[in-house]
């Protein structure tokens, strides 16, 4: 795939976006998974660690969002969302397969979690990601450099 993938910071003047993206790409996870689906809880998951939160640009349109926080030992994808729009080109795996790569040189683990609703969760255990716990509604997956 010949795509033009770049990043940038997410703004206040992005919260209407990304509102919206949320509804469209974790909503029907969270109604499956009987998780609140409201306003209020679904504004609040997107302002959750905002600062680090990243829109994913595809030749320079907005097609999803990233938050990643990294430390020296550890990385974790806060979250990844691609709009419904552009899912099933591969896009997802080449973010991921780039944060692996990235953290690998620095023998970083990544880490993150699935709803045990979302079919995302076959993606990254095609990716090396393991499944080290879970509770009621979440699987939480790890990838090992090492």
């Amino acid at each position: 795939m010949n795509t033009s993938l770049t990043y940038r910071k997410a703004t206040e003047n992005d919260l209407d976006y990304l509102l919206d993206l949320r509804m469209k790409t974790m909503v029907p996870h969270y109604a499956e998974a009987n998780l609140p689906t409201d306003h209020d809880t679904t504004l609040k998951r997107v302002l959750h660690e905002f600062e680090k939160a990243n829109i994913i640009l595809l030749d320079n349109e907005p097609v999803g969002l990233l938050k990643i926080k990294k430390t020296n030992s550890e990385t974790e994808v806060l979250q990844l969302q691609i709009d419904p729009s552009q899912q099933g080109k591969g896009l997802g795996r080449l973010i991921l397969t780039d944060i692996l790569e990235e953290a690998s040189l620095v023998k970083n683990i990544v880490s993150l979690s699935v709803l045990k609703t979302n079919k995302a969760q076959h993606l990254y255990s095609s990716l090396g990601f393991k499944i080290v716990s879970e509770d009621e509604h979440s699987y939480f997956m790890e990838f090992s450099p090492i």
